[in-house]
């Protein structure tokens, strides 16, 4: 309890008086609260200098004001205890008591700069592998669901499938034919201001071929659908997490893995590979486009040369690269859904994390696949 402060405080003070028995005594004024210790800063150093000598006594009974604060600060100088010489007025005494009555905690100490950093990384690794677990959990499961369709046909859950097919695939045929569109004009063009310098122009359709089909055409089909669809996906689920769904389909017997997990990562991973056949296909006609203009390539001799400057192999792999996108970007979205707690907050972050997670798995895949194919489906 904190004693009431007077409309104009007295300023505090604090000084050594010599009484009649020739005893030093420690004399307070003045009004002793936070609003006035904050403009008399010297104080605190003299109150610690004085509590150092134990001979000295102690007199706080012409203290107008004394609050909490104030309080704590002439008890921690004491050294967690009264003086054996103290005079004070009893309404004061209260507020010694209850800090006697209490344990102070003592503050932890800082932590340096390298500490902090090497704590920072170990929470980091930890995170990771705690989700690469439950990563490796998701996929073990989705095995067992298809073991368990393989025997039981019936319970394939074609709409979750159909309709996941629609919303990733044919409603991102718009956006995956743009962006191939005009990164076939940009890589022709670039291609052609470097082939004209040597005079070597009809090889903008080997350029074109093997960079479109093999590496480009599905990592831009793979990156916007983590974009576009994989977000969907950690939305959808996460919503079901806030409104509860997850929890009634849980009381319903229904698994989540089979009606929520599986039809995603199957739609994916069929209509991945056609995205990235699509966006090939248009990064291509405008490479063609822009070659014609500025090499004077016209579109037949594009077309006759194509299938001599890339090797059918690159066709499969690109294929195959973009199945493991497709598998990967769901397993990933599925995960950061099923993280998503009960709030708005933790929706927003998950599903940044989850596109963010998504997009650099794939470059990493793409990359492994680079180093694996390095010698494979080369004219």
């Amino acid at each position: 309890m904190t004693d009431t402060s007077t409309i104009q405080d007295t300023p505090p003070t604090v000084e050594v008086v010599e009484q009649s028995d020739g005893q030093s005594c420690v004399k307070l004024t003045g009004s002793w609260n936070l609003r006035s210790l904050v403009t008399a800063t010297e104080l605190n150093r003299k109150i610690s200098s004085y509590a150092a000598n134990k001979n000295l006594q102690w007199d706080l009974g012409s203290i107008e004001v004394l609050d909490s604060a104030s309080s704590l600060i002439l008890w921690k100088a004491w050294g967690k205890k009264l003086p054996v010489a103290l005079q004070l007025r009893p309404e004061h005494q209260r507020l010694f008591e209850l800090w006697q009555a209490q344990k102070i905690p003592a503050s932890e100490p800082v932590s340096s700069n390298s500490s902090l950093i090497i704590k920072y990384g170990y929470q980091q690794l930890a995170n990771f592998w705690g989700q690469l677990l439950q990563l490796v959990t998701l996929l073990g499961q989705l095995f067992l669901d298809i073991g368990y369709l393989l025997l039981h046909p019936g319970d394939i859950p074609w709409s979750e499938i159909s309709i996941t097919i629609y919303e990733s695939g044919v409603r991102a045929l718009g956006i995956t034919a743009l962006v191939g569109f005009l990164i076939g004009i940009v890589l022709s063009y670039l291609s052609a201001l470097q082939l004209k310098i040597f005079g070597a122009e009809i090889y903008i359709i080997d350029i074109l071929g093997l960079s479109v089909i093999r590496e480009l055409g599905p990592l831009l089909a793979a990156i916007l659908v983590a974009g576009r669809s994989g977000s969907a996906m950690t939305a959808q689920i996460g919503i079901m997490r806030v409104t509860e769904e997850l929890d009634a389909l849980s009381a319903m017997g229904i698994s989540h893995s089979l009606r929520l997990i599986l039809p995603k990562v199957m739609a994916l991973t069929i209509v991945l590979p056609l995205i990235g056949v699509w966006t090939s296909a248009l990064a291509l006609i405008g490479g063609m486009v822009s070659a014609q203009n500025t090499l004077d390539i016209s579109y037949q001799q594009f077309f006759l040369k194509l299938p001599d400057a890339v090797p059918l192999l690159n066709v499969f792999i690109g294929l195959l690269k973009s199945a493991v996108f497709g598998l990967m970007i769901a397993l990933i979205a599925c995960h950061f859904g099923f993280r998503i707690k009960p709030n708005t907050e933790s929706l927003g972050n998950e599903t940044t994390n989850s596109v963010v997670a998504a997009i650099t798995v794939v470059i990493m895949v793409d990359a492994v696949f680079a180093i694996l194919f390095m010698n494979v489906g080369m004219p």
